[in-house]
């Protein structure tokens, strides 16, 4: 989150509040249990500080008094009694000369304490939240109607009221939730701090339960943890490989996915089945089917080869074997049900006798153990097959993973059919479920490529022959076809489902898909060798967007995708981007051209007999399209989401979603139960009757709001000032990511800047410019107060798209902004920046009814008000350090190493800030 007011220092005691003392008109306080865990944190930090250099601690808290001031004075503005505000903002600029008179060691030094409060802040929100969700949990009756906590009981109940039970049951059968893992660089947090924030969070859900002097140990076991917190560098030494990247995915798998996932399944069997759960066939189908572009996505990062792919992809699979193996051991190793009372089907007794044919030495081990139990001893021999697997041993290994759960189902039916029918369907079946998810591949690896790497590949080719007889290929011409031949064979090894997704950046015409159909074929000697593929349409800027179903209609000419279609029952997916048109179109522009572009998609498909998926590329961040999944879903035209809802996951949304276990299962019922209400008949009738009732309204906000983003890009040296008054540069320097900053197809302007730095780079700036520039304007040219109301009221999709933005706007620091653009000393510039903003603060606070920036999201909006202090001074140190590093160095006042020193403790800001603010891109 994020970023405005907090509390007041007691300056006599030394002692920093969190600032819930302070009184502001229908202000609600922290909750308890949260405002004491941040204010544990934070005496624990001082703790630390104090231990370390006690006139360090002084200047933390002297720092926080007047940024709290500050805060008292920006609030003011609003009309709100917020503790002592001085009308001359004295408090602003004491903090401002307080940071301008402190050593550069001391500062980097307080950057670190600041980014590492941040740290605790966060996992003190996040344990609220679980709190608070397993609070709610108790209080459900076991056999509940529906489960309030559950939304996908809810979302089902209603479905089922509206369709009946067989079009109910075949949504539900339909569903698929497919998040995508992407290496985009938006986890500022290195590796190392990632690792004691767990422990950490850990000691702290352990505390409600402790007395005495395992409470001691427990606070020192944390001021532990938080001395090193605090003494390891926040910045990395170098940037991650593409293979040490996917080490994200395998932590979350390890940490929550791979047992968090059954028990999404579980629990809504447990409502929908009632008794018989655990004791009868599942009733909810493995749903979710996690996608990754770690290691695959080579869009611009020439860090991704052909080898990467096949070495992320042996990473990945040899894991997750690994997992089902050790989980198959432990559930086999628990059947100790003897024949006589569980006697064995026939064909168990088969399934047993090939594996005797196939080893006697397995089947000689299992049968030592487990005389007289064949579900056990065939169990056993399972789990020795997936060791052989990834041994890639051939006479023992499974062939596929289908193979494994069949013969899973086998030992299922066989208990089933001896009355053992909660061993069948109760640990087993959680099994089989973790194998259906996750296959032998963890991930279904995606390939992404721009289209003019394709067609300047296919140009190369047909210049100089494939084998180069009249000269040399370009090595990146090589490195394309080696692209195709490591899909090929990541599929021969770990299945189709491992790598056939191949989608095309930037795609302008049918022609684009034709190269990579023939890139793949011209790849092999055979044509039988070439990998099975399903090509992605990627549509990004605003021009595309509009021009998507030509395109699409001409990829129908095309015989390989004519092929595809009859080989998946007219499956085919089309990729939108949200990120590339918010950046190139503005944001309000981007969410209606999306939005349109959806619904023609949607007809197109109906047209043609197209059962559609469509792939959302949301970043984080607002200005990337970022915000609440489930509200997404729920804003979708008639007929886009079809019971499948993919989108991009990345950076803190990665952990944010899926680090905790409750967590992850509350944010996976949420998508789901959004993905199936929205096939209901009365969102449908919603979503397409708001459409079109504001649909002139819409039109006015998009002309308007377009031609001012358009106005701001189109100002002469627009893209210089930008990177001068923005932390640009030294974004591109933080160590977060193997892909670099700009796409190196010859990037020279904002045109080839990616979205993530454009994104990050304003929110640094505490501007957020890239969520919410041009709204204003077009709220006030359009001047329809009420008529804007009532769509925020009725109309879900700019219910959303104005709730993400408000809470963008509280991020913002208008006297913290003003900082930054007085860098670039263009004051045309300056006032377009500061007039817009506070024009878009005035129409969303008057659309939504606030009178300050989310006033009615009561503990996210204090949240974020606790918070503000400790961002603002780390924006406020890190603009001044970005001042003074570029006045002295063009004035040549520095050396090579003071440089470099300036520069870390910028990098040091950026990831406090980023931590503080909770999104980056």
């Amino acid at each position: 989150m994020a970023d405005e007011p907090t509390g007041i220092v007691a300056a006599d005691s030394g002692i920093v509040d969190t600032g819930t003392g302070t009184h502001v008109p229908e202000e609600h306080e922290l909750p308890e249990v949260l405002r004491n865990n941040m204010d544990l944190f934070l005496r624990l930090l001082r703790t630390v500080l104090e231990e370390y250099d006690a006139s360090l601690v002084g200047q933390f808290d002297t720092l926080l008094e007047y940024a709290n001031e500050a805060t008292g004075e920006e609030y003011s503005e609003y009309g709100l009694d917020y503790g002592d505000a001085d009308p001359e903002h004295a408090g602003f600029e004491k903090a401002v000369q307080l940071i301008d008179d402190i050593s550069l060691e001391n500062a980097t030094l307080l950057a670190r304490a600041f980014a590492a409060y941040f740290h605790l802040a966060n996992l003190s929100e996040e344990n609220y939240r679980v709190d608070v969700l397993r609070s709610r949990e108790h209080d459900v009756p076991i056999h509940a109607a529906t489960d309030p906590i559950n939304e996908m009981t809810g979302a089902y109940k209603r479905i089922f009221e509206e369709v009946g039970p067989a079009k109910a049951k075949e949504l539900l059968n339909k569903l698929e939730f497919h998040p995508v893992f992407t290496a985009h660089p938006t986890e500022a947090r290195r590796k190392a701090v990632e690792g004691k924030i767990r422990r950490i969070a850990g000691l702290l859900a352990e505390r409600p339960t402790l007395g005495g002097s395992d409470l001691a140990e427990n606070e020192r076991m944390m001021l532990n943890e938080i001395d090193a917190l605090f003494r390891t560098s926040p910045i990395a030494v170098r940037k991650p490989t593409p293979v040490e990247e996917a080490d994200t995915i395998i932590d979350i798998f390890d940490n929550t996915l791979f047992t968090t996932v059954p028990k999404v399944y579980r629990r809504f069997d447990d409502w929908m089945l009632g008794e018989e759960a655990g004791k009868v066939e599942p009733a909810c189908p493995a749903f979710f089917h996690p996608g990754s572009w770690i290691g695959s996505d080579r869009d611009g990062n020439p860090n991704v080869t052909a080898k990467v792919s096949r070495q992320v992809a042996r990473k990945f699979s040899d894991h997750v074997i690994g997992a089902l193996r050790d989980a198959t051991f432990e559930v086999g190793r628990n059947l100790t049900l003897e024949s006589k009372e569980t006697q064995p089907s026939d064909e168990l007794r088969t399934l047993w006798s090939h594996q005797r044919e196939m080893s006697e030495r397995l089947t000689d081990k299992a049968s030592v153990i487990s005389r007289k139990e064949p579900h056990r001893a065939v169990m056993l021999v399972i789990a020795d097959r997936l060791q052989a697997t990834i041994d890639r041993d051939a006479d023992l290994m499974y062939p596929s993973c289908e193979r494994f759960i069949e013969d899973l189902k086998i030992v299922q039916r066989s208990l089933a059919q001896a009355g053992a029918k909660r061993s069948a369907y109760g640990p087993l079946q959680t099994l089989i479920w973790q194998a259906q998810t996750f296959g032998f591949h963890m991930v279904e690896m995606e390939f992404r490529q721009h289209s003019v790497v394709h067609a300047r590949a296919v140009a190369d080719i047909r210049e100089h022959g494939l084998h180069g007889e009249r000269g040399e290929l370009q090595p990146m011409t090589r490195e394309v076809l080696d692209t195709f031949r490591a899909m090929g064979a990541i599929q021969r090894r770990y299945g189709q489902k491992a790598a056939r997704r191949y989608i095309i950046s930037f795609t302008k015409s049918a022609q684009n898909v034709r190269d990579v159909f023939e890139l793949n074929r011209l790849s092999f000697t055979h044509a039988e060798d070439a990998p099975t593929i399903d090509v992605i349409p990627l549509f990004e800027q605003l021009e595309d967007l509009q021009h998507c179903v030509s395109v699409l209609n001409d990829m129908l000419r095309i015989p390989e995708v004519q092929a595809r279609l009859k080989e998946t029952g007219r499956k085919m997916e089309v990729m939108l981007g949200y990120s590339d048109s918010s950046k190139d179109a503005g944001p309000t522009t981007s969410i209606f051209a999306l939005h349109e572009a959806e619904a023609n998609i949607v007809a197109w498909a109906e047209e043609n007999d197209i059962d559609l998926t469509l792939f959302h590329g949301r970043g984080g961040a607002v200005g990337r399209g970022g915000g609440p999944a489930n509200r997404a879903v729920l804003a979708q035209p008639r007929g886009s989401v079809n019971c499948r809802f993919k989108l991009t996951e990345q950076g803190e949304v990665i952990f944010a979603r899926y680090g905790n276990p409750i967590l992850a299962i509350r944010h996976i019922e949420s998508v789901a139960s959004a993905t199936l209400l929205q096939s209901s008949p009365s969102v449908e009738k919603m979503n397409t009757d708001m459409t079109a009732k504001y649909a002139d309204m819409a039109a006015k906000l998009n002309e308007a709001s377009h031609n001012r983003f358009l106005q701001l890009l189109g100002t002469e040296d627009f893209a210089p000032w930008f990177s001068i008054v923005t932390p640009l540069t030294e974004v591109g320097l933080l160590p977060i990511g193997s892909r670099p900053a700009k796409r190196g197809l010859g990037a020279k302007s904002l045109d080839d800047l990616r979205t993530i730095p454009w994104v990050f780079s304003w929110a640094q700036a505490r501007i957020n410019l890239a969520a919410w520039y041009g709204l204003g304007t077009a709220c006030e040219e359009f001047g329809d107060l009420q008529t804007l109301r009532q769509a925020y009221q009725e109309w879900p999709l700019f219910s959303t798209f104005i709730d993400n933005i408000e809470m963008s706007i509280a991020k913002t620091d208008e006297r913290i902004a003003k900082l930054y653009l007085a860098l670039g000393d263009r004051d045309d510039l300056r006032d377009m920046v500061i007039d817009e903003m506070e024009l878009t603060r005035k129409w969303v606070l008057r659309i939504v009814g606030d009178d300050w920036p989310l006033q009615h999201r009561h503990v996210l909006g204090q949240a974020i008000r606790i918070r503000s202090p400790y961002v603002n001074a780390l924006s406020v140190m890190q603009v001044r350090a970005l001042n003074s590093v570029r006045r002295r160095d063009a004035k040549n006042e520095l050396s090579e190493s003071q440089t470099a020193d300036f520069i870390y403790l910028i990098l040091c800001t950026v990831s406090g800030v980023a931590a503080g603010l909770q999104n980056t891109g």
